[in-house]
């Protein structure tokens, strides 16, 4: 009894190892692309092709880690309307997510139609409007309303026709219902005609600092494009023919060489008819501070690489590092060819320690500020307020990478060894994200806790506007002038904020990298247009 109650006290006071369950990775079958897999938040998407039947899709294979369980068997056939969910446990508790995405390209269009086909893909309808009256007689120019290839559809009147051959399907005059079939299950869908009297209309105007994205609405078959102006102006400029891009009956366009903080307005036509001038205002260009890395302080025994916390915009870790007097980021007088600037950025990964004991630290600087440090770990928070949107990111780099020295975590799930190279990022990345929801402040929203994977940048994040990024890979010796175009998510959403962040190390927020690497930066600029 005595040995029994001593094995049990030694059995409570000895901590588990904390180890995170994971998915490495997983298969399926009917995917149109890999798997994502998300190890901040632990989800996995799956992309589905348009012919695989969402409601039996068929796991065939997945790893997790090493003797880790499963709540619920992720291999077998899913319904994936709805997500799977399942907990991964082998000391602690892991929730995992799996999803899957579905796009099933449909079309609806007839001859006269003015505009873009309204889709309500929830209660399967689809409308279109058209310049003439007499809907008795509609003919159809495009037909598509399911997966290609093994859908069929049926009137109930028994009108026959498929995705090439239309039949006797012309009259309108009242919505049409078409059972569409496959994977041996049948959808109704309501299919309408409506007149209308407006020919051609400016939907949308979204003004940029220097361009602008225009979208309208016309007489398919027509001549259809925009002209814009400068208010005051009397001068008008017609956009190119090879500038618009027309779907149907509906159009759009990119234009140009605008000046920024201006009022310009724009007229759309369709064939003879044209709306009235529709105003808008370009935003202005905002300045990047800083972007030379010319200001750097030292006001005790930490680097900034800004002149006072006053007019600080980009921060380092190294106020991390400084705890075990180490500095990760630091002014250079190596400058790029022709720079009117005395210095560069100069960031450099090391294994900062006491006495050997210590964790990996990635050179870096970003637009933001460093929190605080938690034992080894470091709270830094992304961002400054930035509501104007540049199309890319220039700048000028000289990078060396080495292979991994130092090997803490495994971000992806993917084996990383000594005979693997490291490399350095630099990504920008605009975003509507709030303080209340990502646990930063109101300057700087968004928080990265590196104890805390959850809380790591996700380029794909519901918040983020626009992101563009640049992976070094390989040794760039000499000074070299980069460019990251910036893609968007779409162009009518305006930033609330922006940061840029470069790392030495692409892996420091995970304490993995190489000693050896070494980047240099210098003289970056927001490109506009």
């Amino acid at each position: 009894m005595v040995a029994w109650s001593m094995v049990g006290c030694i059995e409570n006071d000895l901590p588990y190892p904390v180890v995170k369950c994971i998915i490495e990775s997983i298969e399926a079958e009917g995917l149109s692309g890999e798997p994502t897999i998300n190890y901040g938040d632990n989800t996995v998407r799956l992309p589905l092709l348009e012919t695989t039947d969402i409601q039996a899709v068929e796991i065939t294979n997945v790893k997790i880690t090493d003797k880790a369980v499963e709540s619920n068997p992720i291999v077998g056939t899913h319904d994936m309307r709805s997500p799977l969910y399942t907990t991964l446990t082998l000391y602690q508790d892991y929730p995992w997510t799996i999803t899957a995405e579905q796009n099933i390209p449909r079309h609806f269009t007839v001859e006269g139609q003015i505009g873009a086909t309204e889709w309500n893909i929830t209660d399967r309808t689809a409308k279109v409007y058209v310049g003439f009256e007499d809907l008795s007689n509609v003919n159809i120019t495009s037909l598509k309303l399911g997966p290609e290839g093994i859908t069929s559809m049926a009137c109930t009147d028994n009108t026959n026709f498929n995705e090439s051959n239309f039949g006797e399907l012309h009259d309108f005059t009242s919505p049409r219902r078409v059972d569409v079939t496959y994977h041996n299950r049948t959808e109704i869908w309501y299919l309408s005609v409506e007149y209308t009297e407006l020919t051609v209309s400016i939907k949308r105007i979204d003004g940029w600092a220097r361009i602008a994205w225009l979208y309208g609405e016309g007489l398919s078959g027509s001549e259809m494009g925009f002209r814009y102006r400068k208010v005051g102006s009397e001068e008008w400029t017609t956009v190119a023919s090879e500038q618009i891009t027309i779907n149907g009956g509906s159009f759009s366009a990119r234009i140009a060489g605008l000046e920024s903080e201006s009022e310009y307005e724009a007229v759309a036509y369709s064939g003879d008819d044209e709306t009235a001038p529709v105003g808008f205002t370009t935003e202005p260009v905002l300045p990047l501070p800083n972007a030379g890395f010319e200001e750097w302080s030292k006001p005790g025994k930490i680097l900034f690489p800004y002149l006072s916390p006053e007019t600080a915009y980009w921060d380092s870790g190294n106020k991390g590092s400084a705890t075990v007097g180490e500095t990760i980021c630091e002014g250079s007088p190596d400058i790029r060819p022709g720079s009117s600037g005395t210095t560069s950025a100069f960031l450099r990964s090391i294994f900062a320690s006491v006495a050997g004991i210590g964790k990996f630290a990635a050179g870096n600087i970003f637009i933001g500020t460093y929190y605080e440090t938690v034992g080894t770990n470091g709270k830094v928070h992304f961002g400054r307020p930035f509501t104007s949107r540049p199309v890319a990111l220039r700048g000028w780099v000289k990078f060396n990478n080495g292979k991994f020295d130092v090997i803490d975590k495994m971000p992806d799930g993917k084996p990383i060894t000594t005979d693997d190279w490291d490399v350095g990022s630099i990504y920008i990345a605009l975003g509507t994200w709030t303080a209340a929801e990502y646990g930063g402040s109101e300057q700087s929203p968004v928080e990265i806790y590196t104890k805390d994977p959850t809380t790591f940048f996700d380029k794909h994040g519901k918040d983020v506007v626009g992101y563009g990024e640049m992976v070094l890979d390989k040794p760039i010796s000499e000074w070299t002038q980069f460019t990251i175009p910036i893609e968007y998510v779409a162009t009518d959403i305006v930033p609330t904020h922006m940061t840029i962040v470069c790392s030495a190390s692409s892996l420091g927020d995970y304490f993995t990298g190489s000693t050896e690497n070494r980047m240099y930066l210098d003289d970056f600029e927001l490109v506009w247009e």
